[in-house]
């Protein structure tokens, strides 16, 4: 398969590259989990800059349609079954819109140096440290969602901020930072000790586990956030339209 791209194109560089990649992940050719062609030779066959080339992938990978593994290379992911949601809310602006009375049984911040997975998402090097937002929430009987949640140093948050507030309107109201895109992903797993302490069930229990990667109106990344849900207490409904 050629891979070129436009130099004289007005399209920016890195959607060029994107673009041709989409291409490449629907040629049968690299279907199965057959490797690409690693990244230095496929920017110096585009006669672009490995950074440039990284944008792109880096944006394929955060859609789950190319998989990363370091030192070995890049290959297209297996098709996954997924739904989008339109119209999303913070969560306590949610409930409040349920008429569910949410209490927060623990709030932690901490300065913290990001795994690969958040610094590879914000596009930082590891050793660049992020906000890291802990908490336990829930009803007055009982949590049933603890969550983690990292935010990009560009954002501006201290930390000092008062998180009992809704965390969009911090956003939004403190920072002019308005979240208008969300990717999420969801599964059921088997919870672990700390988590399961956190949300009262047995280690092993089945749990709902959400990832959601926020991006601002220029889709730049602000948020990266995992939700770890007990299965008895809530549901995770996504509404789809036929357009």
């Amino acid at each position: 398969m050629n891979f070129s791209i436009d130099h004289k194109n007005p399209i920016p560089l890195h959607i060029q590259a994107e673009n041709l990649l989409r291409t490449i992940i629907n040629d049968p050719q690299y279907a199965n989990g057959k490797f690409l062609p690693n990244e230095v030779q496929l920017a110096k066959q585009l006669a672009i800059s490995r950074s440039t080339l990284r944008q792109a992938l880096n944006k394929l990978v955060y859609e789950g349609l190319l998989i990363r593994k370091k030192g070995v290379g890049t290959k297209v992911a297996e098709p996954a079954i997924s739904s989008k949601s339109k119209n999303w809310l913070s969560f306590t602006q949610e409930m409040n819109a349920r008429g569910i009375v949410i209490k927060n049984f623990e709030l932690h911040v901490t300065w913290v140096t990001p795994d690969e997975a958040v610094a590879n998402f914000f596009e930082i090097s590891t050793s660049k440290k992020v906000l890291k937002l802990e908490r336990l929430r829930g009803k007055a009987e009982g949590p049933f969602v603890y969550f983690i949640s990292y935010f990009h140093p560009r954002v501006g948050l201290t930390g000092e901020e008062d998180f009992k507030r809704p965390l969009y309107d911090i956003l939004e109201k403190d920072y002019m930072i308005i979240a208008t895109m969300s990717k999420e992903e969801i599964a059921a797993k088997a919870v672990d000790k700390f988590i399961a302490s956190k949300l009262e069930v047995e280690p092993g229990s089945p749990i709902l586990f959400r990832k959601r990667f926020v991006f601002d109106q220029g889709e730049r990344p602000i948020e990266y956030n995992l939700g770890y849900y007990r299965a008895d207490s809530f549901v995770y409904t996504v509404e789809s339209r036929r357009e």
